[in-house]
């Protein structure tokens, strides 16, 4: 590393000749990487981080691709008349229909829902129907058959009838009731009402894209236009119409993480600038007080409006680095992910460190009464080492999560390594031309010590070493003894934030959005026969496993055949079933069940397509408006739970013919728990190689096995100390915080390699030398990065705010490993003379 750093000295040195033209230059391709950096867009989709090649996002890319992943808008409508409801509903439609988007050239909203034709599915309710429910029937059927027939016998005696009727009554129904549940999810009433039709339901189906943001804007906003021109009061006084759903939950979701990444941006680096204002200041003006007394020429207040040059010296350099990375980032990546879209702000944190070392050091030493140019060299050479080391070091520990598979991870890893190479650089070879400058102009205020002030240390030794050591050896153990108790959090639910709108909304329409059926997984076949033979496989699943996840399976080829054997087939059983309502003991039986299945049982030739109502068939359309060959999948219970959400990936994941044929399922909660299964097996290798790496390169850096070990004392027993704060207070791992190990791991080195590289440096018994300088210099650094992270625990969204916690605990607590307990274990060391030999 010294080798390196002696390389490039010379770039130092065309620092201070030629500040201006290494300012020019670097702010130049800075402007440039700006205007890259600026067309960033957040993706929100958890689908785009797995790798491309995965099949089951295969899978989900190729149904939006032949199905389209069209979310609908949902408008509720609700007042004491159903009639008043009716009328404006069906006049908000046709208005709705008509709403035109000038900026694309197209009409907001491409077809509507509300009025459901039941009729012909009343009609032809058994042809709807599965073989094995009309198989059911039949047995049902001869069941009421038999019964009637034994209870027209006058010698017929039910013995049974005072202790079993109620459960001969169910038991009578059994074989029934299949077909009806089929029967009443398949044919719902007119209108999408609740119980009291008090409330109406419209469903508007998009024509734009759900990805467009400014789209989803427009629309939103030109559609309460349209409500408040249409004054729903003039068709009834207590009408209320509201209107939103999933699709306007995207863009509120979209619209809190870019406010939560302002706010963060905002509040992180505010108080960057003002703690790296007040100690810059505060240090300056006591070197400058230490002075001789005749060149002490300027007063407080000359040192009061120099506090923002410290922030010009270090923030420029800082933001030259940040436009050239995020302007790398959108030439590579396109993208910002929910994860890296807070990176700015942690890189903010991250790299003025680098900055902070580096210009401390020049004012201790311009403080000597250095020339600039000297203490510019002097400076750099001897910091550069540890600042070189200790970003490398935390650059790798990042670019190893390029390796993982889930892109949280990888994209991550890249950035953030990306962005602290380019701020290492920026800080060594582009800040000293700011310093240059602006001592030359006299506003850094340093002058030489006064001889006659004292640099030696008060105290020599470090005060308690041999307690800290042992209580933090302790305290080290007892967290060992419980860290098998730390948890990972599983459910989604707990990392998503609320949306007060969304919920309101949803208690709004409660009752009249029937479909208690969320989370389906699609799987489409290539062939007709290939359905049915899917079907086949998922069902054989769900009857064998006693633990299944799959509540019921469906395909539309299954209720309307797709082939004349197939409709055949449904026919004759049909037919058969008309025998059996004709029979002289049911005939005139009056049922409900018995009805619907005496208007049903008329169909005698198959149904065209054109006869199937355009509401069940939505769900089933391709883009081009035929009936696809989907198999749907739903879950018996909602997936938010992360364990349940990857034992229902893995019963439904893949699909395996007997012919060998694989088929993929395609959902975002398949994908989800495909993420969260691949980063729960990933992140102990990468944690582990990241720390394989930073020991790595600190030992090439020390070239000594105890120096090294002394450097890591921060990092190991930190990372031990955060593990006992998530166990106080039952704090948890989950998929956004899991990404800041492997960081922590590379930031947290940090303190331990500058304290290891002074004490080693400067020779025995220079305890509070080392800590009064580079102590000051680690507890700045660390506290910026701090606060670049602390900005995430004030967003809305749980997640962001769990990366916060988890980099904010986990650097501190690196900090005060480095502040308390290395001087201590360096201390007992020299007390054992087992260092500076």
């Amino acid at each position: 590393m010294q080798k390196l750093i002696r390389f490039l000295q010379p770039l130092v040195e065309f620092n201070t000749r030629h500040p201006f033209w290494v300012l020019i230059i670097s702010i130049g391709l800075a402007v440039l990487g700006g205007i890259y950096a600026l067309q960033l867009k957040i993706d929100t989709d958890i689908a785009n981080l797995l790798p491309d090649s995965h099949p089951n996002v295969q899978a989900l890319e190729h149904l939006q691709e032949i199905a389209g992943g069209e979310t609908e808008m949902k408008v509720g409508i609700k007042s004491p008349s159903f009639e008043a409801n009716l009328e404006f509903a069906n006049a908000l439609m046709d208005s709705s229909l008509q709403l035109h988007n000038s900026r694309l050239n197209i009409n907001y909203f491409n077809r509507a829902e509300l009025k459901r034709e039941t009729d012909v599915l009343k009609d032809n309710a058994l042809y709807l129907a599965t073989i094995p429910e009309l198989q059911q029937i039949e047995d049902f059927l001869q069941q009421e058959i038999d019964k009637a027939r034994e209870e027209a016998n006058p010698f017929f005696i039910d013995f049974t009838d005072d202790f079993e009727d109620e459960e001969e009554t169910d038991e009578g129904s059994e074989e029934i009731d299949d077909f009806r549940e089929s029967y009443d999810s398949l044919i719902p009433s007119e209108y999408p009402v609740n119980v009291d039709s008090t409330l109406v339901l419209l469903s508007l189906y998009p024509a734009g894209s759900q990805n467009d943001i400014r789209y989803l804007e427009d629309m939103f906003e030109e559609y309460q236009d349209l409500i408040d021109s249409m004054n729903p009061a003039s068709y009834h006084p207590e009408m209320e119409v509201q209107f939103g759903g999933r699709l306007k939950r995207h863009l509120n979701e979209f619209e809190s993480i870019m406010n939560d990444v302002y706010n963060s941006f905002s509040l992180g680096i505010s108080s960057v600038i003002l703690l790296v204002m007040l100690y810059f200041g505060i240090k300056k003006y006591f070197n400058y007080r230490r002075g001789v007394d005749s060149d002490q020429q300027y007063g407080i207040f000359q040192h009061i409006i120099r506090l923002p040059v410290p922030i010009l010296i270090i923030g420029l350099p800082l933001l030259i680095s940040l436009a050239w990375t995020f302007g790398i980032v959108y030439l590579v990546l396109g993208v910002l992910n929910t994860m890296t879209s807070v990176l700015f702000v942690i890189l903010f944190g991250l790299g003025i460190d680098y900055g902070i070392h580096y210009y401390a050091r020049y004012i201790e030493i311009r403080s000597t009464g250095e020339s600039i140019e000297k203490s510019i060299i002097s400076s750099y050479q001897k910091t550069g080492t540890a600042i070189l080391v200790s970003a490398v070091t935390t650059a790798s520990a990042l670019f190893i999560l390029l390796v993982a598979d889930f892109r949280g991870f990888s994209e991550f890893g890249f950035i953030a390594g990306l962005g602290i190479i380019l701020a290492l650089f920026c800080m060594l070879y582009v800040l000293p031309s700011l310093i240059v400058i602006f001592d030359r102009w006299n506003w850094i205020l340093l002058i030489k010590r006064s001889e006659e002030v004292s640099t030696e240390p008060a105290i020599r030794r470090f005060p308690f070493s041999k307690l800290i050591v042992g209580t933090g050896v302790l305290v080290s153990v007892v967290v060992l003894l419980f860290v098998g108790n730390l948890r990972f959090e599983y459910d989604f639910g707990e990392l998503e934030p609320e949306f007060e709108e969304y919920e309101e909304f949803r208690d709004f329409i409660q009752g009249a959005d029937s479909n208690t059926r969320r989370n389906p997984a699609y799987i489409v076949a290539d062939n007709t026969e290939d359905v049915f033979k899917v079907l086949d496989k998922v069902r054989e699943k769900m009857n064998t496993n006693p633990n299944t996840l799959i509540d019921d399976a469906e395909a539309l080829q299954e209720r309307f055949p797709p082939t004349e054997e197939r409709a055949n087939e449904k026919l004759e059983h049909i037919s058969r079933i008309r025998q059996l309502l004709q029979n002289d003991f049911i005939v005139g039986q009056e049922s409900e069940n018995l009805d619907i299945l005496r208007r049903g049982s008329q169909t005698t030739e198959p149904l065209e397509d054109n006869r199937i109502p355009e509401y069940l068939k939505n769900r089933f359309m391709t883009k081009d408006g035929e009936i696809g060959r989907f198999v749907i999948v739903y879950p018996k219970s909602g997936l938010s739970d992360g364990l349940r959400s990857i034992a229902f990936k893995e019963e439904i994941g893949n699909i395996t013919l007997d012919d060998g044929k694989v088929y993929h399922s395609a959902s975002t909660s398949i994908v989800a728990a495909t993420m969260l299964d691949l980063m729960r097996k990933e992140s102990p290798y990468m944690v582990t190689a990241t720390f394989i790496v930073v020991f790595i390169l600190i030992f090439i850096s020390f070239r000594s096995f105890r120096w090294t070990l002394i450097a890591l004392i921060p990092l190991l027993i930190g990372l031990l100390w955060l593990f006992g704060i998530l166990l106080v207070f039952g704090l948890k791992f989950n998929f956004y915080n899991l990404v800041v190990l492997p960081a922590i791991l590379g930031i947290g080195c940090d303190n331990g390699v500058h304290l290891a590289h002074r004490f080693r440096d400067e020779g025995k018994k220079n305890m509070w030398e080392v800590l009064s300088s580079t102590g000051q210099h680690i507890t700045i650094g660390s506290l910026t990065t701090m606060m670049g992270f602390a900005g995430l625990l004030f967003t809305n969204h749980p997640g962001l705010q769990s990366i916060g916690v988890m980099a904010v605990v986990g650097i501190g607590m690196t900090l005060l490993a480095a502040l308390i307990l290395l001087p201590s274990i360096v201390q007992v060391l020299e007390d054992k003379q087992m260092i500076h030999d």
